[in-house]
C-alpha cells in the first residue's frame, strides 16, 4: 500500500501526532531491555500488517466508555470531515491491526479483545492528545505508532516517542539506515524503516500505524526528502543484534 501524503490537505497533518507520549526522553542506564534481530523485527511488523480478523457490531464504539473516555473505532461508519476515515466492516474479514490511542496489544490480545466485544481500535483526536494517558481506554484493543515499535523491538512495555530515542543511538546519516531502525519525531510520530526502494535513496519502505490512508498498520513507500522536512530523526535500537 502506498500513499503520497504531500497531496493531502494541510488539515490532515495534525492527525500525524498519533502516539501517547508523556515522559521525557532520558538516557537509559544498563543493557537494553530486549534483544531482537532485524529479521525478527520485520517479521513482527509484517504479522501486524497482514493479521486477519473479523469484527462484529459489538466491536463498534462511538461514545464514552464506562469511565467517560470517548472511543471512536475506525469502522466504515467513521468518516468525519477532514480526518482519516474508518475502513473495517462488521462481519467482513479484514487485514491489519487497527490503530488504538495508547494501544500495545499483542496479536493474541487483540483477537481475545475482539471476541470479548471490546472496541476494535480507537482513533487519535486533539482531545486525546490533551488528555494523554487519561485518554487511553481499557475497553479498546489495537496498537499505536510507538506501541507498534515497542512490540517489534520486543520491549517489555510501550515506550513513547519521547522515550524511544533514549534506547537508541542516533545515526549520523540517513544512508546508514538498516531494516529495524526507526525514524522518530519527538512527542509526535514514529515509523519503522524496512529498506530503500531505489539506489538513490529517494524513497524508503516503512511500516507505521495511524497515518493516512488507513487507521491500521500499513507498509508503504515514502519520500525521504519529505520526511526530513518534517524533522524525522533516524535512530538504531541498542538491543538490535545481528546486523
Amino acid at each position: 500500500m502506498s500513499c503520497d501524503r504531500r497531496l493531502l490537505p494541510a488539515l490532515l497533518f495534525p492527525v500525524l501526532l498519533l502516539c501517547q507520549c508523556q515522559q521525557a526522553s532520558r538516557p537509559v542506564a544498563g543493557p537494553p531491555p530486549s534483544r531482537v534481530t532485524p529479521q525478527q523485527c520485520l517479521s513482527l511488523a509484517e504479522a501486524y500488517r497482514t493479521h486477519r480478523w473479523t469484527g462484529s457490531s459489538k466491536n463498534v464504539r462511538h461514545g464514552p466508555d464506562s469511565k467517560g473516555i470517548r472511543i471512536d473505532t475506525p469502522d466504515i461508519g467513521y468518516h468525519p470531515d477532514g480526518a482519516i476515515p474508518g475502513w473495517w466492516q462488521p462481519g467482513v474479514e479484514t487485514e491489519g491491526v487497527p490503530y488504538q490511542w495508547g494501544g500495545f496489544s499483542t496479536l493474541a490480545e487483540f483477537d481475545a479483545g475482539v471476541r470479548d466485544g471490546l472496541a476494535a481500535g480507537d482513533v487519535y483526536t486533539a482531545e486525546k492528545r490533551r488528555l494523554l494517558d487519561d485518554g487511553v481506554s481499557a475497553e479498546a484493543v489495537g496498537i499505536d505508532c510507538s506501541g507498534f515499535i515497542s512490540r517489534c523491538w520486543r520491549l517489555p512495555r510501550s515506550y513513547s516517542t519521547r522515550e524511544l530515542p533514549a534506547l537508541c543511538d542516533p545515526l549520523k546519516s540517513w544512508a546508514d539506515l538498516h531494516p529495524g531502525d526507526i525514524l522518530n519525531t519527538h512527542n509526535a510520530h514514529c515509523l519503522l524503516f524496512a529498506g530503500w526502494t531505489d539506489a538513490t535513496h529517494s524513497h524508503l519502505l516503512a511500516y507505521e500505524t495511524g497515518s493516512p490512508p488507513d487507521w491500521r498498520v500499513v507498509s508503504h513507500a515514502i519520500d525521504a526528502t519529505w520526511l526530513k522536512s518534517l524533522g524525522y530523526v533516524p535512530y538504531r535500537y541498542r538491543g538490535m543484534v545481528g546486523k
